[in-house]
């Protein structure tokens, strides 16, 4: 049987690549409809996603990646790099929802007063971007903490593959299966105790920034 450790060590190493994934394309794309009233529309889609279900997410990526599906001939399925992009697409919507109320108040904040006081336009963008840094990384480490916990695109794109896709929620749900409640109770304190440390990184990154 796996290691607690190594199954923790992997479920973080690919919350944490999925999260930078999906960073890649949210964080411009919540710019962008901050600074672009007619890309707002994709802020307000993305709020509306936020709540779908990870098990759905999961079986259209399943669809997708299978076999007959029109992206199999990549063969990701039960992969490492298939949970990574079901849980990146999972965080996309909480991403860009809160990246785009952060960046929209920075850019009315600080933008907007630095070009009444004669600051050219990318001094004014840099500067609400400055302001927003903080902010934004707590957004980025909260899509890191929903990764984290995922379930439902880990088990169906992931397989549950002891050594290679296994997560901390696929483990605990496999444990409690087989009536092993003592790891499943142990990892369950583990998948706890980062959901504590990433809120106590948050506060504290908010903390620096505002005594900075």
């Amino acid at each position: 049987m796996e290691s607690l450790a190594a199954i923790a060590a992997r479920s973080l190493a690919i919350s944490a690549a999925a999260t930078l994934l999906a960073a890649t394309w949210s964080l411009p794309l919540a710019y962008a409809a901050a600074t672009r009233p007619r890309l707002r529309l994709a802020a307000a889609l993305a709020e509306g996603l936020v709540g779908v279900p990870t098990v759905l997410v999961g079986l259209l990526l399943y669809f997708l990646l299978s076999r007959r599906g029109p992206l199999g001939f990549l063969g990701l399925l039960y992969t490492p790099a298939a949970v990574i992009l079901g849980e990146a697409v999972l965080v996309t919507p909480l991403l860009v929802a809160v990246s785009y109320q952060v960046l929209a108040a920075a850019v009315s904040r600080y933008a907007e007063l630095a070009l009444a006081l004669g600051a050219g336009g990318g001094e004014a963008l840099a500067l609400a971007l400055r302001e927003a840094a903080p902010e934004l990384l707590a957004a980025v480490v909260m899509a890191f903490s929903r990764a984290v916990g995922e379930l439902g695109v880990a088990l169906l794109v992931g397989g549950n593959i002891e050594g290679y896709t296994r997560t901390m929620t696929t483990a605990i749900a496999l444990y409690v299966s087989m009536g092993e409640f003592e790891e499943a109770a142990e990892l369950g304190l583990a998948l706890v105790g980062v959901m504590v440390l990433v809120a106590l990184a948050v506060r504290a990154a908010r903390r620096l920034a505002e005594d900075g």
